[in-house]
């Protein structure tokens, strides 16, 4: 929780990633409309088209996120999302403070499975991983913003990758014009106290 204690630097932002499976549903029959005296009416049937897995990353105290939709959640995929991160959204930090998860394909190994040594390198060089504690991942900020997605867009059925990724970007798009930022204030003091269980026993 330190971390959420740093002030907004430029040169060292503290991003929080974090992702989740998405069903692609497709309507066995078109809804009906919306008409006065009558809701929007929609068949319990439907299609299934796949599963596919959405990237999300937000640096809470600038109200940025950026979401990436990806057909899969492999260690590749991570390691391309980090890639993205680093070359076109921080190109300019020294390095990227990075929260997330200790999910199996988040390790800086997928990077050297992915790119050449000498670009696994200097990616790795530039990131500050911190990783949530076991059964404490909800201390990510980037679960919260996960959950707003959910809520605000992904409420419906949406059958197609190319689809999604134009939704989660409008989402995404009004989002950071209002700069949403997080007003986190469960700190190292509180996790002492609250989460005394989570804490190595010596």
């Amino acid at each position: 929780m330190e971390v959420y204690h740093r002030p907004l630097d430029p040169n060292y932002p503290v991003v929080c990633m974090d992702e989740k499976p998405y069903q692609l549903l497709e309507d066995a029959r078109e809804p009906l409309p919306m008409k006065p005296g009558h809701p929007r009416r929609e068949d319990s049937e439907y299609i299934r088209h796949g599963t596919c897995s959405i990237f999300i990353f937000i640096e809470p105290l600038a109200g940025w996120r950026h979401t990436m939709v990806s057909e899969r959640r492999t260690k590749k995929d991570w390691a391309h999302s980090i890639h993205e991160l680093l070359e076109v959204y921080y190109p300019n930090a020294s390095k990227v403070v990075l929260v997330m998860d200790n999910l199996n394909t988040h390790s800086l190994s997928a990077l050297y499975e992915t790119f050449p040594p000498d670009i696994a390198l200097s990616l790795a060089k530039r990131l500050e991983i911190h990783y949530t504690p076991k059964h404490g991942s909800w201390l990510n900020i980037a679960e919260i913003e996960l959950s707003a997605l959910t809520l605000q867009c992904l409420d419906r059925r949406i059958y197609n990758i190319p689809t999604l990724a134009l939704e989660t970007a409008a989402w995404e798009s009004d989002r950071n014009a209002r700069q949403k930022a997080v007003d986190w204030h469960f700190f190292t003091h509180d996790a002492r106290v609250k989460l005394k269980h989570l804490y190595p026993v010596i």
